[in-house]
């Protein structure tokens, strides 16, 4: 089986659809699945977050994206990270 990989906008109290917090994908293959956000350090890492909110962490909502949002997300924490060094 080939990856799938779906892509969500991290909602919280601070930010909105239009401007969401981050981005997390949940890559599913042979092996089971994992689910990683993109973080500061501008890498994908590991994230539990998902795998929280479904067994009731109510803190974020996750809207599923396409490939082309979620890049956009990742280019706009690239610039942040750019502008604060």
């Amino acid at each position: 089986m080939t990856d799938k990989i779906t892509y969500y906008a991290i909602i919280d109290q601070f930010s909105s659809r239009g401007r969401p917090a981050g981005v997390l994908r949940r890559v599913e293959n042979d092996e089971g699945e994992v689910d990683e956000a993109f973080s500061r350090n501008l890498k994908w890492e590991f994230s539990p977050l998902l795998y929280s909110a479904e067994r009731g962490d109510l803190a974020n909502d996750f809207v599923p994206i396409g490939e082309d949002e979620a890049e956009r997300i990742v280019a706009r924490i690239r610039g942040v990270a750019a502008s604060e060094e």
